[in-house]
């Protein structure tokens, strides 16, 4: 059974700078409204937004340390020095690793290797483990990508060891940065770089692209990167807004067209290579298999795949990290019921306002995961631990408007690491520690969250009648694309509609929806539909009742051929609707 949604029509934009943009641009208006709603006001705005261009890109050297950051890789590379390209083992590491070492071995010496930290022998970020190895193998300079930005005993260590840092970082710094030669990070305080959440990939790009500035490297090899940011983009979940979204924009381009050899290997995996690429391709099949390797053996194999110059290679290393997704799922399927079943044990869980599950045999790799599963099913901030290397540790993850980070830091006394931001963190704690620590939590949960935050809302942007969803209306709204954080995927609610009689049920347990939808006032035109976990509403629609819905519209591929279908997110009988 869904969880009861509370529905949120946002206000409509200005009508005069509505009515104003749908005649300056030929528009439905619509169409208009969602544009003023993402306060676009004018025609150039508009055209720049449904049209980017390359020229919206930054100068690179706005960013602070640039100029140092490439002084010191020109000299490296004119004297021979070994670089060492490091990056954390998840999505956005293991692309930025990939980036920029195929960037610089085609334009430098081969002096060149990569590192990615093992998950669970060295954890995240810059590890002494890995400065040893890079010294016992004579590296002089560390590029550090996705991380860095607060490891500054660590590059400490490595400077007495005749090691230097290039960090290329995208999280907060804190008030002290690392003595790196440079520190490029556009959350620096000190940085006035135009757009402060690029990916770590990003970063890494922007470091790429003002290299090549310098040497005077025609600007298309660079730009020949970013089927692999916008990997990074999507995956990481930064804003899909400024320069993020021109750079997604033209990445889903080449990923659609030209991906390089180990992205069309996860493509053909993923059974993507007949559709058009989305940034939800991304998200929910492209990166999870990346990612699977960092999780079940070695971030490294990901690098592998996407640096691999040959069929055969990318072929084989990708059918092994399509192994790993495949442990890693059975692995999430696994846990998600045992702590499914665990929650539901839970004497008086109703009057709970915290999940806390452990079982000191779970698999380290995809507690985040199963966290966000629980979140979803049962709507409440939530903490997934496991035992490894003697301690409790695990992941956590939050709903919208709680900050998690907040409450666990109040209980700090009783954990021994412990980090992340708003929605998503990661602790670690003696096993002595566990239950002092689960009754605190709940208590500062209990103290501070409240009922509405508890409540799961669907944010909707406008009405939509069926009559106005035309191939002309899908092909402007194809426009707003690429959806994500900061420029989500418009949802619209139609009244009374109908199924026309051929809905059935569908997927593994006949949880979900396939329908054949039609509304009151156009019994003639019916649109396909799919509803995930909804399957309570069946015998309503089958007996001919109507229902209101929200909904977002998507192509959906079938045999190779595209058409037009509802996402539903949410069903609302008629009589219970708002």
């Amino acid at each position: 059974m869904a969880l009861e949604k509370k529905w949120i029509v946002r206000e409509p934009g200005n009508p005069a700078l509505v009515r104003q943009l749908s005649a300056d641009l030929g528009i439905d208006q619509t169409l208009a409204n969602l544009l003023v709603q993402r306060n676009i006001r004018t025609q150039a705005e508009a055209r720049a937004f449904l049209r980017p261009q390359l020229d919206q890109l930054h100068d690179p050297f706005l960013m602070k340390d640039m100029d140092k950051a490439v002084e010191r890789l020109v000299s490296a590379i004119a004297r021979q020095e070994k670089i060492l390209i490091y990056g954390d083992y998840d999505v956005d590491g293991t692309t930025a690793v990939s980036l920029v070492y195929s960037f610089l071995r085609k334009h430098s010496n081969n002096n060149l290797d990569y590192y990615i930290p093992n998950r669970y022998a060295e954890g995240y970020g810059i590890s002494y483990k890995g400065i040893d190895w890079a010294y016992e193998n004579g590296f002089t300079l560390i590029i550090a990508l996705d991380c860095g930005i607060k490891a500054v005993e660590k590059v400490s260590y490595a400077k007495e060891k005749g090691i230097e840092f290039i960090i290329c970082d995208h999280h907060l710094p804190d008030d002290h940065l690392p003595e790196a030669v440079a520190v490029l990070d556009p959350k620096r305080s000190d940085c006035s770089y135009p757009f402060d959440d690029l990916s770590g990939c990003g970063v890494g790009f922007k470091l790429m692209q003002a290299y090549s500035i310098k040497m005077d490297i025609p600007q298309e090899d660079v730009l020949s990167l970013l089927d692999l940011l916008v990997v990074s983009i999507a995956s990481d979940l930064v804003s899909i807004t400024g320069e993020n979204r021109v750079l997604a924009h033209f990445g889903l381009k080449q990923l659609n067209t030209a991906p390089r050899r180990g992205l069309l290997s996860i493509i053909k995996l993923a059974g993507l290579e007949k559709h058009m690429i989305t940034i939800d391709d991304i998200v929910f099949k492209i990166g999870p298999r990346i990612n699977a390797a960092g999780r079940m053996e070695s971030g490294k194999t990901s690098v592998d795949l996407l640096t691999s110059r040959n069929d055969d290679d990318a072929r084989s290393i990708g059918d092994a990290i399509n192994t790993h997704n495949n442990d890693r799922k059975n692995e999430d399927r696994k846990i998600t019921q045992e702590a499914s079943e665990m929650v539901a044990s839970i004497n008086h869980f109703n009057e709970r306002k915290a999940t806390v599950v452990y079982n000191p045999d779970w698999h380290k790799g995809v507690l985040g995961i199963v966290a966000s599963r629980l979140v979803e099913s049962f709507y409440r901030p939530t903490i997934v631990l496991c035992k490894s290397n003697g301690l409790i540790t695990g992941s956590a993850r939050s709903i919208p408007g709680f900050d998690l980070y907040e409450a666990i830091e109040k209980c700090s006394e009783y954990l021994e690491n412990f980090g992340g931001h708003m929605y998503a963190a990661g602790l670690t704690l003696k096993e002595e520690n566990f239950t002092p620590f689960c009754e605190k939590f709940e208590s500062i949960v209990a103290s501070t969250i409240t009922k509405e935050v508890l409540t799961p809302v669907v944010n909707i942007d406008t009405y939509l009648d069926f009559k106005q969803i035309t191939p002309r209306f899908f092909n402007l709204l194809k426009q707003f694309q690429p959806f994500g954080p900061g420029n989500l995927s418009p949802v619209f609610i139609s009244e009374k509609v109908y199924d026309n009689g051929n809905g059935r049920k569908v997927g593994s347990e006949s949880g979900h929806l396939k329908l054949e939808l039609i509304q009151e006032d156009d019994f003639h035109r019916h649109i396909s539909a799919i509803a995930f976990n909804r399957s309570e509403h069946f015998e309503h629609l089958r007996s001919g009742n109507p229902v209101d819905i929200c909904y977002s519209i998507a192509e959906n591929y079938y045999r190779g051929i595209a058409n037009i279908q509802l996402r539903v997110k949410d069903i609302k009988l008629v009589e219970e609707a708002i």
